[in-house]
């Protein structure tokens, strides 16, 4: 079970990570020992409220680089104010995704359907998409809801 320490309990960070729809910031090493971080759309992990799965092409370095050294740091955080989010530390597995359900899914929880030059370009049958588990080791939660006016407001 993963440690979580913050403002919120597990189900208000599942609550938040059903709900987002902000990229997640993926870091990892290189096999050259330097970091490497992206931005992915993600979903959570059915059956684990604190995990969530990410997908990306077969061919991207990030997926050489998590096969090599599976340990990872991920920050899922508003970019607006009031800030709130969660990072976190943990270990990502890799897998096919089998007919792109997972990009699919994604494709309708960030832009709402697959009609678009973007989605007919990354569900492409040539395209070879895998799926990113991370479950987490550790994770902490900050929401500044209570003490920062959302933007716009005084």
């Amino acid at each position: 079970m993963a440690r979580l320490d913050g403002a919120w309990d597990g189900p208000a960070l599942a609550d938040f990570l059903d709900s987002a729809r902000i990229p997640v910031r993926l870091a990892c090493r290189t096999p050259a020992g330097r970091l490497w971080m992206v931005s992915l759309w993600f979903t959570p992990t059915d059956g684990d409220p604190l995990g969530f799965a990410c997908a990306t092409s077969a061919r991207a370095r990030l997926v050489a680089y998590l096969r090599a050294d599976a340990e990872v740091a991920f920050e899922i955080s508003t970019n607006q104010p009031p800030y709130r989010g969660v990072r976190g530390v943990g270990t990502a597995a890799i897998s096919t995704d089998t007919d792109k359900a997972l990009l699919g899914s994604l494709l309708e929880r960030y832009l709402g359907g697959t009609d678009s030059d973007l989605a007919t370009r990354l569900l492409a049958p040539e395209r070879r998409e895998v799926r990113i588990d991370v479950t987490a080791d550790r994770l902490y939660t900050w929401d500044f809801t209570g003490r920062m006016p959302a933007r716009g407001e005084d």
